[in-house]
């Protein structure tokens, strides 16, 4: 029960209490009252009709006695008047049925009044002549008693009225406050730090509004310190201090995360020589200005063509990592990173399309981070050698077997028809066996060959299958009944596809609906795709909560940037991104992925490290204290679909 409706059944209950004795004792006092008065009426109405009897009584005069006796009867409330004539024993009574004109019977027949009699004796000298007894009637006090009740309830209930409906409009003015410091203070808990309150009017709100205000923006300062301890960190260990772009061992991380799960691009090794004619010329200030310049106009306008990580791992040597981007996306990149040297090196007053020398490969299947660099140096040393701008590795390889629109047709008849194997893989609590969540995999069986995700999902992001892909897997999820083969909850990951795509999200929405387990389904989305879609990620996250399922940020840590996006999202988990094993290897950066960890706890999400692959690694982990670990220490195991 609400303070409010707490304090508002207190006061009905005490007003109730007023109303209730104010009208008992009116009652009581008005019923004492006309009792008292139909007493004295009838011991006035006993001697005067008395004394008015005698002359008749001693004259025998029978007529006039009766006369006398009528006209006193039926002008006063009388319910029984008997005279007895005590010389021959003669008894006359007259009767008057107690019936009340505009007095319900109920009322009357709850004998209020207690039954009055007055004897008295007539008596002439020492002579007795006749014997009197009369009987009040109680028309008289019901009647009055009704009308003041009546008048007393009407003018209670009215004032009643009024008193609830002043009562109700005040104590909501009063309590205003108080809804908006309840409605702060589970905005604070939930890591939602709004702007300050308005004082009221109110001394002990008031204190209490300080308080609450003060708290939010002392819990406000902590997240962006902490917010601003992870940016300097990064910055001081993972960007390079004269280009503000990533460094050799940022690249290298990422490079590593790239290549353990699916995608298509390729890497982009450069050497500038031209920077070093600029040393010589101007001085390293001038170079080093130059750098500066080149690299804002490269992230300005090379992520535009495709997404990318650019760094700086040399003097005059950087690196394009390619993330997501076909053959023909790389091409166009190379072309703009071209034309944008060329740029600044006009405006340097140095030579176009000289001295500088571009590597360039493709990303293939099974590809590790080694062969890709060594694949990309081996190009950029030749195209050295042989004074060419640019010249990409001829890696022999063979063309894919099927065109885009070959693997748009296999494809989608593959995902149309269900034809998913499924894998999962356990998500364990730190420091215990006890089972978080188990991660599920899908591999599509085309053409009678059973494909990995790295083959088949940079197609699927190519041909913007992705929506249609997560339907059916979640489809293919219930129709197999996986959710039953568990306890524990089941992570599904969502592509860019689906999140942008809001006739998914109320596909989503009717299909949580209609499912039974919908809190054993927890919905993973890339850090990447919730930074360039925040309102969609927000949007999808609110459906997915509002019918009891959870959510986490997957590759949690990979972008160099703010994390303000997790107190705005809220998900329930995240997992760090693999590269933050990669600094654990090398015994670096610890304080980074300390500040990542504490940032996330701050505001009540739960960490989850991944790529763990043995216990030596996972003993890295054990002082920043995350909620659980993922990785090939505990590897994908295969869902047998016959298993219950």
């Amino acid at each position: 029960m609400t303070l409010f409706q707490q304090i508002n059944s207190l006061l009905f209950g005490l007003f109730l209490l007023v109303m209730s004795s104010i009208v008992y004792f009116q009652f009581t006092e008005t019923k004492d009252f006309m009792a008292q008065q139909m007493e004295s009426d009838l011991n006035n109405t006993s001697t005067s009709l008395s004394l008015m009897l005698k002359p008749h009584l001693e004259t025998g005069d029978l007529v006039g006695a009766e006369t006398l006796i009528n006209v006193v009867f039926e002008g006063g409330f009388y319910r029984r008047v008997t005279l007895t004539w005590l010389v021959d024993n003669k008894q006359q009574t007259w009767e008057n049925p107690v019936v009340v004109d505009e007095v319900p019977s109920w009322f009357t027949d709850l004998n209020l009044f207690e039954a009055q009699t007055k004897e008295s004796l007539i008596t002439s000298g020492w002579m007795q002549l006749a014997k009197l007894e009369i009987e009040a009637h109680p028309g008289l006090g019901y009647r009055e008693l009704w009308r003041i009740m009546n008048d007393t309830l009407l003018v209670l209930s009215a004032l009643f009225i009024v008193s609830l409906v002043v009562l109700r409009l005040r104590l909501t003015q009063i309590l205003k406050p108080l809804n908006e410091i309840a409605e702060h203070a589970k905005g604070i808990a939930q890591r939602k730090f709004h702007k300050d309150m308005a004082l009221p009017s109110t001394s002990e709100l008031k204190d209490v509004v300080i308080s609450i205000n003060s708290m939010s923006n002392q819990l406000k300062k902590v997240f962006n310190t902490l917010d601003n301890e992870v940016d300097t960190l990064r910055k001081d260990s993972l960007v390079d201090r004269v280009s503000n772009l990533p460094n050799r061992q940022y690249l290298t991380a990422q490079l590593n995360s790239w290549l353990s799960e699916p995608g298509y691009g390729g890497l982009i090794l450069a050497k500038f020589d031209w920077l070093e004619e600029i040393h010589s010329k101007y001085g390293y200030q001038v170079r080093d200005e130059t750098i500066k310049v080149l690299a804002e106009a490269m992230q300005q306008q090379l992520p535009k063509v495709a997404e990318s990580v650019i760094a700086r791992i040399a003097n005059g040597e950087f690196a394009f990592l390619i993330t997501k981007g076909d053959e023909d996306q790389m091409k166009s990149y190379v072309q703009t990173l071209v034309r944008l040297i060329n740029q600044e090196m006009s405006k340097a007053g140095c030579e176009p399309n000289s001295d500088f020398y571009l590597g360039v490969s493709m990303r293939e299947n099974d590809m590790k981070p080694s062969d890709l660099l060594s694949q990309s140096d081996n190009a950029l040393q030749q195209a050295t050698k042989e004074q060419k701008t640019i010249l990409w590795f001829d890696s022999k390889k063979q063309q894919h077997k099927f065109s885009r629109e070959e693997w748009r047709k296999k494809l989608t008849h593959a995902i149309n028809s269900n034809r998913f194997v499924f894998q999962w893989q356990p998500v364990h609590k730190m420091n215990s066996s006890d089972v978080l969540q188990r991660e599920v995999y899908c591999r599509l069986n085309v053409d009678g060959k059973v494909l990995n995700a790295g083959v088949f999902m940079p197609y699927v992001e190519l041909l913007s299958l992705g929506n249609e892909l997560d339907k059916c897997i979640l489809k293919s999820i219930v129709n197999n009944n996986i959710l039953a083969k568990t306890h524990e909850p089941i992570a599904v990951n969502l592509t860019a596809d689906s999140v942008k795509d809001t006739k998914f999200h109320q596909w989503l929405a009717l299909f949580l609906q209609s499912s039974t387990n919908s809190h054993k389904i927890q919905f993973e989305i890339p850090e990447s795709v919730v930074s360039s879609n925040l309102d969609e990620c927000i949007a999808l996250c609110e459906t997915v909560k509002e019918y009891g399922s959870n959510f986490g940020i997957d590759q949690c840590g990979r972008r160099i940037g703010s994390l303000n996006y997790l107190q705005q999202v809220k998900p329930t988990y995240v997992k760090l991104d693999q590269s933050f094993s990669f600094y654990s290897k090398t015994e670096q950066n610890s304080e980074l992925c300390r500040a990542l960890v504490n940032v996330a706890k701050g505001i009540g999400i739960e960490v989850i490290v991944t790529a763990i692959e043995d216990e030596k690694q996972l003993a890295n982990f054990n002082s920043l204290h995350p909620h659980g670990y993922q990785g090939f220490i505990y590897p994908p195991v295969e869902i047998d679909p016959h298993e219950t």
